[in-house]
């Protein structure tokens, strides 16, 4: 008996031994390649190593312990239970490559990004980590062909432009649906809890065919995470020398065995007067933010979808005088501009439980607006209502079908123009239904070859049937070498209420001078994509060259009296053509690199009345413009630089009169950034960096930006019998105080910095 106490205690000992430490290799799984500056980590945390540069480690254990924990930049994290064999090599999955990443905006269906034959480009957080931003608005400015652009010098509101294309063209939804839209394309793109998106995906070109109106020039769809997959707990706060302070929270709960709830908080602040122009206004609008964002999914039999969420939004924003205070709010004695923003949203999809895959989708939205700019008070409400169902099937083994009915209602009131009923001069809400069909089949042709063709009936109470047809070609070259071809129709239900944000500020008069009809585009896009892999180098690039013809298009016309702002459908056509490269490369997991450039010729084609055409690039459009995103690692001290950028050429700016001593047209110019970020422990990473490095504003080439900023009410501003302002010796220029003056960011160089954290199950 003791001889075999003692053989069982001598066992044990051995065990125990043998769990003291563990040492193995670890490796990238894709190529096989060692992966140096990995971490190591124990169950706890308490002790960790980091593998050497031929991917080995030996790390000390407990004899608690019984799993460990690997991580690597560029690579998911793993674990791996100790209390077996350990194996020789430990192979770390590459986080996915944009290449392959599932998308699902070109087609309405779940695919892989090289399948699809709608192209489309992806965005993770990741991307975004690299040039932190408060606000998805500003996060955009590193993807190449599209430009957040700032729409007033003084309260700093903006929309998103698509390969020249203003900001009306571009439909934004998040989780697919339409939310995002009118009022909140001006107002409602900040406060998108940043912990909570899982990718964006963006379609260049109309996209009508599947999301109705609104989608004419482009689609933006921000993809929330799923509350199944999301972190315990992830959050990001950065404040700046600007003294702005940003924070962002997610929290997953599980409140039932079969419910999974996810939590996203977001705050900014920011309160400083700077005014480094010397004009006497802000050079940035002060805010004060917050917005809560919820999601609530089902686990169903069958694996069956339900999820829902809302969100809430508030802001209070203004930029003004210096002096400026809210009890000169409304007043003619010192300029302000401020704007009360409250929207609540609710997203819903829910798939029915039948043999057919069929989905119901819906969201609600409540967008209530009050804003003074000066002695101009613009007060808005808009409500939208959504609902979608699809049906998706496969048709044999060639034929993928989906259909669809949609149906959109639609009200908005406000205190401008674009409600008053001309003919009686009483105010009358805009309220329609927008009920739409859709149809799409995506034909596997072979191996090589896709077709996708579709179309879309929609119905407007004041338009008719609008009919929007699609076709898509894909042609599979190689494995990794796709060509692909696009053509489309686009329609757009025109709201004046977003075509231009200096229609609220009052510098203008808006002037209506037909009845609106609306605008319809035709594109064809020509898309090639093609990816490289040498060793443990990935070379990948992604070329298109489009050209869009748009009909009864509405622009904004500055140019024929200064005074006004004349709406009215184009007597000919617009045009925008262009191509777009971008480049990516990465090599093992220090190094990667992405560039793009964007070349395009955005017009407008006028029929004049003596005769001929009168061609005329619109104002606040960029010929080329250009990004770039480079960042290297050192895996063993845990640190990652990230160095990124962007730069324009010139755009027409909007000037008030002959003698307007400002540029017509603005300079080349450049944001660029630099960020070191520096992991502390596993799921903690600290971050600081400088924004605009080259300290670049829109003031250094000018030498005014707010036309009269010492007179914003015009009170020494005098008129001729034909209401034009007259040049006087107070006035050599014939201005009036206007803001809209304004292509780039007043904000120049500022240091940042911040922690980012995240904890897993």
């Amino acid at each position: 008996m003791r001889i075999f106490l003692l053989l069982l205690l001598s066992a044990g000992i051995q065990c125990a031994t043998a769990q003291s430490h563990v040492q193995s290799r670890v490796a990238d799984a894709g190529n096989g390649e060692p992966l140096g500056g990995a971490q190591v980590t124990s169950k706890d945390g308490s002790k960790q190593t980091l593998t050497g540069r031929d991917g080995r480690f030996r790390l000390e254990l407990s004899p608690a312990d019984d799993s460990i924990r690997i991580s690597a930049v560029g690579y998911h994290t793993q674990l791996w239970s100790v209390s077996g064999v350990m194996p020789a090599t430990l192979l770390l999955q590459p986080v996915q490559r944009e290449i392959d990443a599932v998308v699902v905006s070109g087609t309405l269906r779940p695919m892989s990004k090289l399948e699809s034959p709608v192209p489309v480009e992806v965005y993770t957080p990741q991307f975004f980590k690299k040039n932190p931003a408060p606000s998805i608005f500003e996060s955009l400015q590193q993807v190449n062909g599209v430009r957040p652009q700032l729409n007033c010098s003084v309260c700093n509101t903006g929309d998103i432009h698509i390969n020249g294309l203003e900001g009306p063209y571009t439909m934004i939804t998040i989780d697919g649906m339409p939310i995002v839209s009118s009022l909140a394309s001006v107002y409602g793109l900040f406060g998108i809890p940043t912990q909570l998106i899982d990718r964006v995906e963006i379609v260049k070109g109309p996209a009508s065919g599947l999301y109705g109106a609104e989608a004419i020039g482009g689609l933006i769809n921000i993809i929330t995470k799923s509350p199944e997959k999301a972190p315990l707990l992830s959050g990001n706060f950065m404040m700046t020398s600007w003294q702005e302070k940003n924070l962002d929270v997610g929290i997953k709960l599980k409140p039932g065995r079969k419910t999974s709830y996810l939590l996203g908080l977001d705050y900014y602040h920011y309160g400083r007067r700077i005014d480094k122009n010397n004009d006497g206004f802000t050079d940035v609008a002060l805010q004060h933010r917050i917005s809560v964002f919820q999601k609530l999914s089902w686990q169903r039999k069958e694996g069956r979808k339900a999820s829902l969420a809302a969100r809430y939004f508030y802001e209070d924003r203004w930029g003004g005088e210096n002096n400026w205070s809210k009890q000169f709010r409304g007043g003619d004695s010192i300029y302000g501009e401020s704007i009360y923003t409250n929207r609540w949203e609710l997203i819903g999809q829910y798939q029915l439980p039948l043999k057919e895959s069929v989905n119901l989708s819906f969201s609600a939205t409540h967008h209530n607006q009050n804003s003074f700019y000066g002695i101009v008070p613009y007060k808005g409400e808009q409500r939208i209502g959504f609902a979608q169902l699809v049906w998706d099937r496969n048709l044999g083994r060639s034929h993928s079908l989906l259909a669809g009915a949609a149906l959109r209602y639609n009200w908005y009131d406000d205190n401008s123009t674009a409600t008053i009923d001309t003919a009686s001069g009483h105010n009358r809400p805009e309220r329609y239904w927008l009920p739409g069909l859709f149809v799409q089949d995506e034909w596997k042709i072979n191996a090589a070859h896709r077709l996708l063709t579709g179309v879309r009936i929609d119905h407007h109470p004041a338009h008719g049937l609008i009919t929007t047809p699609r076709i898509a070609w894909k042609w599979q070259l190689a494995p990794r070498e796709v060509l692909r071809v696009n053509a489309g129709t686009g329609f757009r239900v025109v709201s004046l209420f977003t075509e231009d944000h200096a229609a609220l500020t009052g510098a203008r008069a808006v002037e209506i001078r037909e009845e609106l009809k609306p605008e319809q585009s035709y594109n064809v896009n020509l898309n090639y994509t093609r990816s490289w892999q040498l060793n443990r180098a990935v070379f990948q690039i992604d070329a298109s060259a489009w050209y869009s013809h748009f009909t009864n298009q509405i622009l904004a016309d500055y140019d024929t009296d200064p005074q006004k702002i004349i709406y009215q459908n184009i007597n000919g056509y617009a045009s925008s053509k262009g191509a777009t490269l971008n480049m990516e490369l990465s090599i093992g997991h220090r190094f990667k690199g992405m560039a793009g450039a964007t070349m395009q010729r955005v017009m407008k084609h006028s029929r004049l009345q003596q005769g001929g055409w009168e061609h005329q690039r619109p104002v606040l459009t960029e010929n080329w413009s250009g990004t770039w995103t480079l960042g290297y690692s050192f895996p063993a001290a845990g640190l990652t630089v990230d160095y990124t950028g962007n730069i324009y050429g010139p755009m027409r700016l909007p000037l008030l009169s002959p003698l307007d001593p400002r540029a017509a047209n603005s300079p080349v110019w450049s944001i660029q950034n630099i960020q070191l970020s520096k992991r502390v422990v596993t799921g903690v990473e600290l971050f600081a960096g400088v924004k605009n490095l080259l300290n670049w504003t829109p003031a250094r080439s000018t030498a005014f930006l707010i036309a009269r900023s010492h007179d914003p009410f015009d009170k020494q501003v005098q008129y001729d019998g034909a209401g034009q302002v007259m040049a006087t010796p107070g006035n050599p220029y014939a201005l009036s105080f206007d803001p809209s003056y304004v292509y780039a960011p007043n904000q120049g160089l500022r240091v940042f910095a911040g922690l980012r954290w995240q904890i897993k199950p």
